[in-house]
């Protein structure tokens, strides 16, 4: 029987704040073999021991220019073959999105998408973000990598993946232009995961808006995937949201593969 090989993805909303909040309790049990982690907020000269040796892990960071901004970073068991910060643009790259790391079977990119709520000119960077990273992904797998995407996406791809999709059909994160960038990496022979798995599945989300208490009542948003390509379909085991997990306004999203 294969071993199944864990990987789990989080928008944490700063690491030192969810440091605060039971994180590396919950690493330690959880015991995750590649963990994702998205918006750390923190620079290289913030890092502590605490952050960059937890028991048993591989560490790498990928940091934004701007202090306290964006940022993502990997843990994990084995170490990768290789690892890039970016995807080759400096446009992008300077926000410290992106994380790639090649390991003997596939390629995990590990990435914060852009958020294009603010104002039109972020919305237009987020768009040009989508398809540079897009046109990257088809060189990948002409070039015959198994591509495996994690991360905070920022869109929800079809009206079962928020509660309110009526109310939002004009706002960031669910317009129509998002949503077809979806339907295009998804036809470039992407797998959403968790809706793979769970093809039924109502109610599910990954997001909620803290100030209006939202998590409590379920009104969310699901905009964390694991997005893998149809070559390692074969080896999709299982494909999970983890909502109970608290300490961001965000919870973990993970994947097993049976390899």
């Amino acid at each position: 029987m294969s071993a199944l090989l864990r990987l789990y993805s989080w928008n944490v909303n700063g690491l030192r704040a969810v440091l605060k909040k039971g994180f590396s309790d919950w690493l330690e049990a959880t015991q995750p073999d590649i963990l994702g982690l998205q918006e750390t907020k923190i620079s290289a000269d913030q890092l502590t021991p605490e952050m960059t040796h937890p028991a048993g892990y591989h560490t790498y960071w990928s940091h934004a220019t701007r202090r306290g901004y964006s940022g993502v970073a990997v843990l994990c068991k084995q170490e990768p073959l290789s690892v890039q910060q970016g995807f080759g643009n400096e446009l992008f790259d300077c926000e410290g999105r992106t994380l790639r790391l090649e390991f003997p079977d596939f390629v995990l990119y590990n990435i914060y998408f852009p958020n294009g709520t603010r104002d039109d000119i972020r919305l237009n960077y987020k768009m040009d973000f989508y398809r540079a990273f897009l046109a990257h992904l088809q060189e990948q797998i002409a070039l015959g990598k198994k591509v495996i995407v994690c991360g905070d996406v920022n869109t929800a791809h079809r009206e079962v993946d928020l509660a309110r999709p009526k109310d939002n059909e004009n706002v960031s994160g669910f317009l129509p232009i998002e949503r077809a960038w979806m339907d295009e990496l998804l036809s470039n022979g992407f797998i959403d995961t968790f809706r793979h798995c769970h093809p039924d599945a109502t109610d599910c989300y990954t997001w909620w808006h803290m100030r209006t208490r939202a998590r409590e009542r379920n009104v969310g948003w699901r905009i964390d995937y694991f997005l893998a390509h149809q070559q390692l379909l074969p080896h999709i085991a299982e494909a999970h949201i983890h909502p109970d997990v608290q300490g961001s306004d965000h919870c973990p999203v993970s994947l097993a593969l049976a390899l």
